[in-house]
């Protein structure tokens, strides 16, 4: 069963420099590019299935810092080609990457095989959004869940639309049972896995948001009050890897004072290569 829950925005956008917000603890939010639009659709975005997990071997592949270590400590040019087919390269077989490589004293014979049996440059982010609900509320105050990551001169926005995730019976939808000593309670989980494309690779940040607006393309559309209790995070996309999953974690819990409404109380970001 598809889920009609996630509505993902995807915002390209290009150009002038937004102002800088701040969190409630003073923290510089970073600057997303602004400009241009352009808007797509993902409302079917979840599918069926989780991202792959490979099976993990017991020796990882060579990254390019170790092939050069290797040739500097004598291994022989047949020796290094060998492992690299057994193990592959998570190496930069980019023009840039060889070259580098070419000047730390790796053979041609090396290259030439690290260019072969290199892993396949990441182009996608696996990402698995989980939201636990706890209560029994009918609506959340902030309807809507903001996911903004920096892309080089990109912005991607990722919105998840709460009430419309709530009313249907999703693909990976359970109650989790979080008992307690004291108390017994049902936790509705929501899980919806997915692709966001990057095209650049290193340092990136991610701005985790609740709002009200179901139309925001950019943080700096966040009120003053959304950007206080927005969350920053930063990762490093790597340019090859096994794997290239991130787990958003978002938490919902029924209002203190509006029994019906559920209130955002935050969210976790993680990150995992290999």
């Amino acid at each position: 069963m598809i889920a009609h829950a996630l509505l993902a925005t995807l915002a390209l956008v290009a150009g002038q420099t937004a102002p800088r917000v701040s969190t409630s603890r003073g923290t510089p939010v970073p600057v997303f590019p602004q400009g241009e639009v352009q808007t797509i659709n993902l409302i079917e975005w979840n599918s069926n299935q989780f991202p792959r997990i490979y099976e993990r071997s017991d020796q990882l592949p060579l990254t390019g810092e170790e092939v050069a270590k290797l040739a500097k400590a004598g291994f022989t040019s047949a020796q290094l080609v060998k492992m690299i087919e057994e193990r592959r390269c998570a190496c930069d077989a980019s023009a840039d990457g060889l070259i580098r490589l070419k000047q730390e004293g790796v053979p041609q014979e090396v290259l030439s095989a690290i260019s072969l049996h290199g892993l396949a440059p990441n182009r996608v982010l696996d990402l698995l959004v989980t939201l636990d609900f706890t209560g029994e509320s009918r609506s959340a105050r902030e309807g809507f869940l903001y996911f903004f990551v920096d892309d080089g001169d990109i912005t991607r926005v990722l919105t998840l639309n709460i009430p419309d995730l709530l009313k249907n019976r999703n693909a990976h939808d359970a109650m989790v049972d979080r008992s307690d000593i004291l108390r017994s309670r049902l936790v509705r989980r929501i899980q919806l896995p997915g692709q966001v494309p990057l095209t650049k690779y290193g340092a990136h940040r991610v701005l985790v948001a609740a709002s009200a607006s179901p139309t925001l393309t950019h943080p700096s559309q966040l009120t003053e009050l959304e950007r206080a209790k927005a969350q920053l995070y930063t990762f490093d996309y790597p340019r090859a890897s096994l794997q290239h999953l991130c787990r958003l974690t978002a938490g919902y819990r029924q209002d203190a004072v509006l029994a019906y409404k559920w209130r955002f109380e935050g969210s976790r970001f993680e990150c995992e290569w290999n």
